[in-house]
């Protein structure tokens, strides 16, 4: 009866966007800064364990004893890593930031950043011991639990929630997906000279039609990316986009998107970008 009453239904049509946002945008350049120091503690204590360093309290470098809480704030000419951490490794915080600065391709002072110009300050100290009392050891713990999972203590960084889908072949929905191949395409194009006037900053958007809860079409495209002052056609802007990162996309994934509206730097002139036209912090695009 249900699948009877199903049929006699109109399939239900509604649209999905879903954004991402290219390697040299503010908020992604602070979060790639906290995950590389973040990875080099991680690598550090490591080997440190795995010579048996004690320090000169007589506390051993462990792994699963390193806490990290880094946040980053990326400004006009600025980087400041902040948090709170506790480990027996000693990593480079400024060399960190710079390596990862350059890497995503701010390099020249014209770019509105600098990897080698910038200021970088680093304000991190030691975690609390208020706080890692309730980290190392859970309530639960505290008070008698026998459970594995019951002992194990938390912060209370963010909580997030996701699902799988079957909608693509890496389980994310359509819209997503696509934004964020997009974003990604738009910083291959630029690392590998096939248009090198764009610049690192960057945003996607991808609007999908659904009919009957699958994805049908791609209704909607945005980008906007920074670029070079000097082109100032953004209809050739646009042609290059759709040509080399729109296509390229969209033909791989199989689904319609011919008839898609689409919208290339849509506020005009996008030449400011990067920590010089917006503020950057560490956690404001975690699931992009």
């Amino acid at each position: 009866m249900p699948d009877q009453i199903r049929s006699n239904q109109e399939p239900r049509s509604f649209v999905f966007t879903s954004e991402s946002v290219t390697e040299g945008h503010p908020d992604k350049i602070a979060d790639q800064i906290s995950d590389a120091v973040l990875d080099a503690i991680l690598a550090k204590e490591a080997k440190l364990e795995s010579q048996g360093y004690v320090d000169h309290k007589g506390v051993p470098a462990k792994l699963e004893h390193v806490r990290c809480a880094c946040e980053t704030l990326v400004t006009t000419g600025t980087v400041v890593v902040s948090g709170e951490i506790r480990c027996q490794a000693y990593v480079d915080v400024q060399k960190i930031a710079r390596r990862v600065i350059e890497r995503i391709g701010y390099t020249r002072a014209k770019f509105g950043f600098d990897s080698e110009t910038c200021g970088v300050i680093n304000m991190i100290h030691e975690q609390s011991p208020d706080i890692a009392q309730g980290v190392d050891q859970s309530f639960n713990a505290q008070h008698g639990a026998a459970d594995p999972l019951d002992l194990i203590g938390a912060g209370d960084q963010g909580m997030m929630f996701g699902y799988a889908s079957r909608e693509t072949s890496t389980l994310m929905p359509m819209p997503h997906y696509l934004a964020s191949r997009l974003a990604e395409r738009l910083a291959a194009v630029r690392h590998d000279g096939t248009l090198p006037y764009l610049r690192p900053d960057g945003k996607t958007q991808v609007t999908v039609r659904y009919e009957d809860g699958k994805p049908v079409a791609v209704e909607t495209i945005v980008i906007s990316t920074q670029h070079a002052p000097e082109v100032e056609s953004m209809e050739s802007i646009k042609a290059d986009l759709i040509e080399h990162v729109i296509a390229p996309v969209m033909d791989g994934e199989g689904i319609a998107w011919n008839d898609a509206t689409i919208y290339v730097n849509p506020t005009g002139r996008f030449v400011v970008g990067g920590p010089m036209g917006d503020t950057g912090l560490t956690g404001r695009k975690i699931i992009v």
